[in-house]
């Protein structure tokens, strides 16, 4: 995806970046000081020679993504050069607005990148922030499934799009959920790479979520068009790791399906089989997301990958536990989690590792069926959720499961108003972190 906030224009002005300490001998910096500017860290005031702009302060900062408002507070029109990768990364986060329905009041101003940016990670954001912001009416299981193969077509990858009995007999309990929906359920599999470790990447994508028979209430649903979030978290991660050539295989599973209501509607206390051959006793309709991770958690396990990941905007729970910004992390694997929690905090963007706690598990017994798909108990959904995942999980592979809110409330430097690729950073830079540690045997080894 094509990056419009920044330029190769020659005369950009230049940006200073600048500590709360030395700044005040740059030329013009005195009319700085007496507006206020202190140098904390992403503030900006402007340089002039009395006539024109000559450049801008801006307040040195560890976290790229306070540098996000620079590109709507400084002047229209403008270009602008200097600064390092966390200013580039931070200008582009905070430069993207969803504009395919209305125009942004304003351009962002424009940044020279630093030579050898990479801008794998600020692109595939881009590109999952608009999946996530276009309405249900415009995208639905064939758009998502349509986005994955135009990924895979600029990468290299190959892409095979599931549909009709294909997805009714080999994601029979993924189906279910989509049932309902005059837009019929599909599969999504891209595939990458020759050599190296195989990672399967699982998303989630109901395109829109009514909970189905157990219907929500119409202020549940506002927001509904985001239930695809993870689907597009999981198709950035791809995207990213392709553009940065990692040293693995990839192969991303996007479950696309709306979860209708209709007379072809998954009812509850219906028993679902699952492609794993586990039947589910559906205790709730509107716990349709752990049906689709379920279905494509099995096939992914077929594969023997190395490492299983999947994300998902699954519980409320998580968000009452956490909040909208910190996304829960599930894993049966401590070097994993560990890698990922890591680069989450070094990248301003953290996780938070829930527990598979085991004596939960027995929350979802069922009478008629191996398991049910919700809880007996109105407690602890996020972990109950990871537990029924896990039972799709062969013991003994990585797993890590991101449970996401993939949306911003309110606009913040580097987070604009509306869908986000929650928790992309930690996930693409631990997923690296963990290719090289597996890479390197350690001074030990023989």
């Amino acid at each position: 995806m094509t990056l419009s906030c920044f330029t190769d224009a020659a005369g950009a002005l230049p940006l200073h970046l600048v500590a709360p300490d030395g700044w005040r001998p740059i030329p013009g910096a005195a009319l700085a000081a007496a507006q206020g500017f202190d140098a904390r860290p992403g503030s900006h005031a402007l340089l002039t020679d009395g006539a024109r702009i000559t450049g801008a302060l801006v307040g040195r900062s560890e976290d790229p993504r306070r540098y996000g408002a620079l590109p709507h507070a400084l002047p229209e029109g403008t270009s602008w050069q200097g600064g390092d990768a966390g200013v580039a990364l931070g200008w582009a986060l905070g430069a993207y607005r969803y504009a395919r329905f209305k125009a942004p009041k304003r351009a962002p101003a424009l940044l020279v990148p630093p030579p050898g940016f990479d801008a794998a990670l600020p692109a595939a954001t881009w590109r999952a922030r608009d999946l996530i912001n276009t309405p249900a009416s415009h995208l639905g299981p064939e758009e998502l499934c349509a986005a994955v193969a135009e990924v895979g077509a600029a990468h290299g990858a190959r892409v095979r799009v599931m549909e009709g009995a294909e997805v009714a007999e080999g994601f029979s309990a993924l189906h279910a959920v989509g049932a309902a929906s005059p837009r019929a359920p599909r599969v999504a599999m891209l595939e990458w790479g020759d050599s190296g470790p195989l990672l399967a990447l699982c998303g989630k994508g109901v395109s829109f979520d009514t909970g189905g028979l157990d219907l929500k209430p119409s202020s549940a649903m506002l927001r509904m068009k985001k239930d695809m979030g993870g689907a597009a978290v999981m198709l950035a991660l791809a995207e990213a790791l392709m553009a940065r050539r990692a040293p693995c295989r990839i192969l991303l599973l996007v479950g696309a399906v709306e979860n209708s209501v209709g007379g072809a509607a998954f009812r509850p206390g219906d028993v679902l089989r699952t492609r794993q051959g586990l039947s589910v006793e559906i205790g709730n309709t509107d716990a349709e997301g752990r049906l689709v991770l379920a279905d494509l958690l099995a096939f992914a396990a077929e594969r023997q990958p190395a490492l299983l990941l999947d994300a998902a905007t699954l519980t409320g729970a998580a968000r009452v536990a956490l909040g909208p910004e910190l996304p829960a992390l599930f894993s049966t694997d401590d070097a994993l989690a560990g890698a990922l929690l890591a680069a989450g905090a070094a990248a301003h963007a953290p996780l938070w590792r829930l527990p598979l706690h085991a004596a939960y598990e027995s929350w979802l017994d069922s009478t008629v069926a191996d398991l049910g798909n919700v809880a007996a108990r109105p407690m602890a959904g996020a972990i109950v959720a990871a537990l029924f995942l896990r039972r799709f999980v062969p013991e003994g592979t990585p797993w890590a499961h991101l449970d996401c809110y993939c949306w911003n409330d309110s606009t913040r430097p580097g987070a604009p108003e509306g869908g986000e690729a929650t928790g992309l950073p930690a996930l693409l830079d631990g997923i690296e972190a963990w290719l090289a540690g597996r890479a390197d045997p350690g001074p030990d080894s023989e």
